[in-house]
């Protein structure tokens, strides 16, 4: 596969996730990519930003065809501004948010290898301590580490409840046996591409009129049950066109250091969905939803009893979208996953070592794979409405962390080099939003859909501010 043309996005990645989407390929003629946008890379994580988000901007053009008539209108992707967006969006004005990582996560060496231990989550911490016999210092678990092989430090890890990958290079993923289930999934499953009977096929009781002018996705409500990041990059996208994003987390989660980012344009409410009380309020509020973006693992609904079938009994015609880390088909598909691990075990940390002649693990210069995944996420959900507005059916899709590592791992090899300059004052918005940490610039959107401009209708705020309740459809 060669580097996607500009001029031609019909062959590159862009192709292969709209296919996989069920779109007209005659859709992507639609599309542009302007100018140049490539981090220093072993991998084209350019080309898969600009390609992620343009898709996304074509399902979202399908939504504004819907609610005005006549053809789908064209959508521009500025490839510098799609990196950027893949890293910080945002420039704080006089405040800086925490820091992104616990101290003990990161690469360590083992008797034998690499492996990453990811502990930003307080049990993820506690799990991978516990097994390393040691407290929170971390020379002690770096040497601790140093007396394990990496295969079986990371299955001890996750036996216990955390989050750990070993460093594995690209033959070895292919031969492992979730490796070879990821690359025979599609890049999204998405169930209404294929003559297949649709999951949500009941009518739907509710309001399907097409979207208003200029914001295709107004009164549309969308359930937000996601973290860290792909998912909340998915509902902070459909937010830029009008949706009701609710996100729900439960009391005790947080994720600091990237609220700032991923909250933009939503409203933050806090259930626990294992008390009855508020498992009734989150049943009312999917009653009234149209959308159901989920990050859980699979079966993870399902213990909660809100399997796919309670889910569709409860809104006929939902609209169900959802990822996660390791895939759906493979002995991985219930394992604890986040960007960073799934850059390790698939290779890609391996490949980024070898084509620089580093010494250690060289991951992305961004965790690309939660960025490309989210905006494929939102893409589905797009498609997903843009044909609910015209038969009143849902659908249900899906996709992965480490589907997305097997096809950014498919295209061509990256640019590794000077890489793109720095974000800088013309690459964000001049307008200050008055986030809930002070003020900030966001960065200018990365996509144009004519006709729909995007923007936020809330600044970014903290988790559990808002009310479990829908807004008026206005």
């Amino acid at each position: 596969m060669t580097a996607i043309d500009v001029n031609s996005p019909k062959d590159g990645f862009a192709r292969i996730v709209w296919t996989a989407l069920g779109g007209a390929p005659p859709a992507l003629d639609r599309l542009r990519f302007l100018g140049e946008g490539d981090p220093c890379s072993a991998f084209a994580v350019g080309d898969l930003a600009a390609a992620s988000i343009g898709v996304a901007g074509l399902a979202i053009a399908d939504c504004v065809a819907a609610g005005q008539g006549g053809a789908a209108p064209a959508v521009e992707v500025n490839r510098r501004l799609a990196a950027l967006w893949f890293g910080t969006d945002f420039a704080p004005v006089g405040w800086a948010p925490p820091p992104a990582w616990d101290p003990i996560a990161g690469d360590y060496r083992t008797s034998d290898g690499w492996i990453r231990l990811h502990t930003n989550a307080p049990h993820h911490r506690a799990a991978a301590l516990r097994v390393l016999g040691v407290d929170g210092d971390k020379d002690a678990v770096t040497r601790a580490v140093a007396g394990w092989a990496a295969y079986a430090l990371e299955a001890a890890v996750v036996a216990d409840g955390g989050c750990a990958a070993a460093m594995r290079d690209m033959a070895a993923w292919r031969a492992h046996a979730n490796g070879a289930a990821v690359a025979a999934e599609p890049p999204v499953w998405f169930e209404d591409r294929a003559a297949a009977p649709v999951r949500c096929s009941a009518p739907v009781e509710g309001p399907v009129e097409p979207p208003v002018a200029g914001r295709p996705l107004a009164g549309i409500r969308v359930l937000d049950l996601t973290r860290v990041l792909a998912g909340p990059v998915a509902t902070r996208f459909l937010a830029g066109y009008g949706a009701d994003v609710l996100r729900i987390d439960s009391p005790w989660w947080d994720e600091p250091a990237l609220l700032p980012g991923v909250t933009l344009g939503k409203r933050c409410a806090r259930l626990d969905l294992r008390q009855s009380r508020d498992m009734a309020v989150f049943r009312g509020l999917l009653a009234d939803a149209d959308v159901l973006v989920h990050g859980y693992r699979p079966g993870a609904l399902a213990r909660l009893g809100l399997h796919e079938a309670a889910r569709r009994a409860i809104r006929p015609g939902l609209i169900d979208v959802c990822h996660d880390a390791y895939g759906w088909t493979g002995p991985w598909r219930e394992r604890r996953g986040f960007d960073s691990l799934v850059q390790m075990s698939s290779g890609i940390a391996a490949e980024g070592m070898r084509r620089f002649g580093a010494v250690r693990p060289t991951p992305l210069p961004v965790q690309a794979l939660d960025h490309a995944a989210g905006y494929i996420v939102a893409a589905a959900v797009a498609r997903g409405l843009a044909r609910r507005f015209a038969s009143g059916a849902g659908l249900a899709a899906r996709t992965s962390l480490a589907r997305v590592a097997a096809l950014l791992a498919s295209g061509p090899i990256g640019a590794p080099g000077a890489g793109m300059a720095p974000a800088d004052a013309a690459d964000f918005q001049t307008e200050t939003e008055a986030t809930a940490w002070g003020p900030a610039h966001r960065m200018r959107p990365p996509v144009a859909v004519f006709g729909a401009p995007m923007r936020w209708d809330f600044p970014a705020g903290e988790l559990g501010t808002s009310e479990a309740v829908w807004l008026p459809r206005e």
